[in-house]
């Protein structure tokens, strides 16, 4: 299969699932083309971006002007070069234009040249807002099929701010849905989606990359508490940092490592030493996958207590939390979302309320005072996560998807 992966930004360090979908899909033999909105400007990626050679089928829109008068004869410009090649797709443009259609640009309108230069079997959307372009290019006369995957900021903090009808067309129009988890396919439907178009798809991870540690402890060793993701409010870094001072005055010899960058960190920064805890606190900066892998080797337990941030933005399943039972290691998370799919309660690490600190602390401090416990707890992560999150398994599950939907043609 030829299948375009339709994303926001491309490479972005915490979007390691992205990136697993386009290797293993490589790696199977599928032709693939990457079109991202923007580049999010960074140095740092991780290694497979250039041992797959990714940059070069990875597409970005051409700098637009900002006068929009120009825009517009651009966008002429564009119609009437193409017009005689692809009259159906340019005459449904123009008939949008003079409909005062508000998702009218020249950048949509740049893209959908590329993909009718550039036939795809398939267009595979990352987030919602970006399955809408998908819809878009589709609904122009493109001969192809829109899966559309669904995370967690797409499908909360995103409809706060447009509202729950922002995904009509696409339901309408778009082929196949893949939310993350249970809880946002669940959500796909109270919202108007077709339940015969959703299938639940788990993002997953190359468990050849996490070896598993059995974890243990020496009395005179330090406790290494690891959390990681971007530093912003629904990761619950603030609670991680309030549990972790909590604890201190009890077990005086506790690491806490947060790795990740993001909007929130001197914000962070300031609460470290706002309770006096900076001798205690390390803050690793942004890391590719290998450095996070080095963390994981060395943790003994893994906290993410993930909240409803006030703009009503939410999590999917993170990553993380995957990587970190992969790796053998206890963690302690909140009851949010999809979570309880990938953390079983009891058996692989605790849940707790979001931004309830005595709980979080209470449950790290059970498993400080039980390390006997932890190399069950880890054994048990690890065979949820071979069992459901295995990017190979997935992979070859979303060929399967999409070889069935091509049929239906």
């Amino acid at each position: 299969m030829k299948i375009a992966f339709l994303v926001n930004e491309f490479p972005v360090l915490s979007e390691t699932f992205i990136l697993n979908q386009i290797t293993g899909l490589l790696d199977l033999g599928h032709e693939i083309g990457i079109f991202a909105q923007s580049h999010p400007g960074q140095v740092l990626t991780h290694p497979e971006v250039e041992k797959y050679r990714l940059p070069d089928i990875t597409h970005y829109p051409p700098r637009m002007p900002r006068n929009k008068i120009l825009c517009l004869f651009l966008a002429l410009f564009l119609i009437i070069i193409y017009l005689p090649r692809y009259p159906i797709p340019m005459m449904r443009f123009i008939w949008m234009f003079i409909q005062r259609r508000k998702d009218l640009s020249l950048g949509r309108l740049y893209l959908l040249i590329e993909f009718l230069k550039e036939r795809f079997d398939i267009i595979h959307c990352h987030y919602g807002y970006i399955g809408l372009i998908g819809a878009f290019i589709k609904k122009q006369g493109v001969k192809v099929k829109v899966g559309t995957v669904f995370h967690g900021y797409d499908i909360s903090q995103y409809l706060a701010h447009h509202g729950p009808d922002v995904y009509g067309e696409l339901f309408q129009g778009g082929d196949v849905f893949l939310p993350i988890s249970d809880f946002w396919g669940n959500k796909l439907i109270k919202l108007g989606c077709d339940p015969q178009k959703i299938i639940v798809h788990h993002m997953g991870l190359d468990l050849e990359k996490f070896i598993y540690l059995a974890r243990s402890r020496l009395p005179t060793d330090a406790i290494k508490l690891l959390t990681i993701g971007r530093l912003c409010e629904k990761k619950g870094q603030e609670y991680t940092i309030r549990a972790t001072a909590k604890l201190i005055t009890k077990y005086p010899r506790i690491e806490l490592t947060i790795a990740g960058d993001g909007p929130l960190k001197n914000d962070l920064l300031g609460l470290v030493r706002q309770l006096q805890i900076e001798k205690y606190v390390t803050f690793t900066g942004p890391i590719n996958q290998d450095e996070i892998i080095a963390l994981y080797n060395k943790a003994h337990l893994f906290i993410l207590p993930s909240v409803t941030a006030p703009n009503g933005d939410q999590e999917g399943i993170p990553v993380v939390l995957m990587e970190a039972q992969a790796s053998g290691i206890p963690v302690v998370a909140t009851r949010h979302t999809g979570i309880p799919e990938v953390v079983l309660d009891g058996q692989s690490g605790f849940l707790v309320p979001e931004r309830d600190v005595d709980a979080l602390a209470e449950k790290i401090g059970y498993l400080i005072e039980h390390p006997e416990i932890w190399p069950r707890m880890g054994r048990n992560g690890r065979e949820h996560v071979e069992k459901h999150f295995a990017i190979t398994l997935l992979n070859q599950r979303l060929v399967e998807i999409y070889q069935d939907l091509l049929k239906k043609e």
